[in-house]
């Protein structure tokens, strides 16, 4: 069974950067396709960007573009999030998702983290 847990959240102020982790556990990390959602206050969770399985694709929100990447550690079976450039808007709890893609990819993303708080001031 798999099972992701987030840290790495935080407060910080508008420019600022933060790292977020997710740690994986539970089948076979290159197996596993990882992405990021946020869900801010009052609104929906929304995709902020994912991370293929073999770690050679990933795609972002574009709200994110250029700010923020995506990466994975084999060697720590973690998915990281780097944050910069920070501003109010990227504020909410972070979650990580995660579904199979190898042997047979699926589509849905099925197993959620609890996540991680994210607030950034002016």
């Amino acid at each position: 069974q798999v099972q992701l847990v987030e840290s790495g959240g935080g407060s910080v102020q508008t420019g600022d950067s933060l790292r977020l982790s997710c740690a994986t556990s539970g089948r076979t990390f290159s197996t596993l396709g990882v992405a990021w959602f946020r869900q801010a206050p009052g609104k929906e969770r929304t995709f902020v960007a994912r991370i293929a399985s073999s770690g050679d694709t990933s795609d972002y929100a574009v709200s994110v573009k250029g700010r923020f990447t995506i990466s994975r550690d084999r060697d720590r079976n973690t998915v990281y999030l780097q944050m910069n450039n920070l501003s109010p808007e990227d504020a909410g709890i972070y979650f990580c998702a995660a579904r199979i893609e190898r042997p047979f990819p699926t589509a849905d993303w099925s197993v959620w983290g609890r996540g991680t708080q994210v607030t950034v001031s002016s």
